[in-house]
């Protein structure tokens, strides 16, 4: 049947379709390897008790494990093969989107807490940012932690930097995060219950002020960079 259409297509001169089964990535274009799993720069045991060693095996190995598995699988089938992970966030939508936020934020949150931070406060340009627009960094800190109690469900409090240079303070849903409206993301906190309930139960705020000590503003800074 299809090729008696086509004959008649082509002895009436009429244009043609030619159909071809859909790539997983542009022509010309690699596919990217898997995303993995990220390495914790401490051991499980080493954010106690501000977050305890069975959060961290099932937050790390478990909830995020299972985000780097999905987006591996849905970048495939969704043409993002040969997409870097935030621009998958930024062009993505249902499924792959909401793994591939709470990949790119899981990312960003383990790696900004030590153990023994090397900076305990934030230094140099961020600083004097955080100071311009707060005044101090404690004011600062009790504006974060009042807007992170204010998150209805799950989602994310972010620490940003919008593109003329303005620090924002702003909570989000899901996996969302202040990257979508161009902003640089410096300091993010997962608000999902996963992340503090089996230590802290409903107490959400006392897990925000503890966190504090863990958070390393030398690697924050990086990032401002």
């Amino acid at each position: 049947m299809k090729s008696r259409l086509l004959s008649i297509a082509l002895l009436m001169g009429l244009p043609t379709l030619t159909l071809t089964a859909t790539e997983p990535y542009t022509q010309n274009q690699s596919p990217k390897p898997d995303f993995k799993l990220i390495t914790l720069p401490y051991s499980t045991d080493a954010l106690a008790p501000v977050i305890s060693q069975k959060t961290i095996e099932l937050h790390h190995g478990k909830h995020l494990k299972g985000y780097v598995d999905q987006v591996n699988k849905l970048r495939i089938q969704e043409g993002f093969a040969a997409s870097s992970l935030e621009e998958i966030v930024l062009k993505s939508k249902g499924a792959l989107f909401n793994n591939a936020g709470q990949l790119l934020n899981h990312n960003l949150y383990f790696t900004q807490f030590s153990p023994k931070p090397k900076s305990i406060k934030p230094e140099g340009k961020l600083k004097k940012l955080i100071e311009q627009q707060w005044g101090t960094f404690e004011t600062f800190q009790k504006e974060f932690e009042l807007l992170g109690g204010k998150l209805f469900g799950s989602g994310w409090l972010w620490l940003s930097i919008t593109p003329d240079g303005k620090l924002e303070i702003s909570l989000h849903q899901g996996g969302e995060s202040p990257i979508l409206k161009g902003n640089k993301l410096l300091l993010g906190i997962d608000l999902w219950e996963h992340a503090y309930y089996l230590d802290y139960n409903n107490r959400r705020s006392d897990h925000l002020k503890a966190l504090w000590s863990i958070i390393d503003w030398s690697i924050v800074s990086e990032r401002l960079q």
